[in-house]
């Protein structure tokens, strides 16, 4: 079984819209500090890198679900360009009403992309700004590191908590210690 490192897309990878937006276009699609390096050092050390994103925007009507994948497909090349690999995305399409089980806080984006990339949850993290993403992951199995950017001491029960990908990713990373010797000199003590 593989290890997995479950991101969440807006707050994580790209800067979230305003409230009640969403990020529908390309041209909207505004990747944060580090991501790349992020993606990089999680690729290193042995995790496969899978978004997980509620995206309540299809059932608004916003974009179209081959919309949302083309999206995905260049954000998925653009990394790759940069020499880091996203394994897979994974999104809810639903709206909030009537519950499913795939939105998260539910768990079931993780336990699909687990039963298909035959990932061990318990050796894998979900890293999001919310508290949804880290009760995903609990209830998925997994351990989880929140990023929080306004409201700092805040962790909502996570494992780790940072203010970026980056910082996440080299905690997670110290805390694994999977790191071959070469690697983890590039690793600056947080």
């Amino acid at each position: 079984m593989k290890k997995a490192a479950f991101l969440d897309r807006d707050g994580v990878i790209n800067r979230k819209a305003p409230e009640g937006r969403y990020v529908t276009r390309w041209e909207e699609m505004e990747f944060l500090p580090g991501v790349f390096e992020a993606v990089r050092l999680l690729n290193t050390a042995g995790f496969m890198v899978l978004i997980v994103s509620n995206q309540r925007c299809v059932a608004k009507g916003l974009v179209t679900a081959d919309e949302l994948d083309s999206l995905h497909a260049r954000m998925r090349r653009e990394f790759e360009a940069s020499g880091a690999t996203i394994d897979a995305i994974y999104y809810c399409p639903h709206d909030t009403q009537p519950p499913c089980l795939c939105r998260k806080p539910q768990p079931g984006m993780l336990l699909q992309a687990a039963r298909s990339h035959d990932v061990d949850l318990v050796a894998s993290w979900m890293i999001g700004d919310s508290q949804h993403d880290v009760d995903a992951g609990k209830s998925a199995g997994c351990r989880t590191a929140r990023l929080i950017r306004d409201e700092p001491g805040t962790t909502g029960g996570a494992d780790v908590f940072a203010s970026s990908l980056l910082e996440a990713t080299r905690r997670i990373i110290q805390h694994e210690t999977v790191l071959p010797p070469q690697y983890s000199k590039n690793i600056p003590e947080l």
